[in-house]
């Protein structure tokens, strides 16, 4: 079963604080993630803060449709979260 993104808010240049179903959340940087003809509008600040939830995607979208797997972004949470907890 995918990951769900219930909940998301723009956080500050190329961040975004995510919520998934399962309870995980957290901040994420996206900067690096940012290539391809889809991305290159979201190197604009105004225009990432743009994003949205998709109910339909389970994740977050831009007005452009340029979006981002939520399993890939569950994963990174992840690693995040584990990488903290160890130190």
């Amino acid at each position: 079963m995918l990951p769900k993104v219930i909940d998301a808010r723009y956080a500050g240049r190329h961040r975004v604080w995510l919520r998934f179903a399962d309870g995980l959340s957290g901040e994420i940087d996206l900067a690096s993630e940012l290539w391809g003809a889809m991305f290159v509008p979201l190197a604009d600040e105004a225009y990432f803060s743009q994003l949205r939830v998709d109910p339909e995607l389970d994740t977050i979208v831009w007005p452009n449709g340029a979006d981002l797997s939520p399993q890939w972004l569950h994963d990174q949470l992840e690693a995040q979260a584990k990488a903290t907890a160890a130190e």
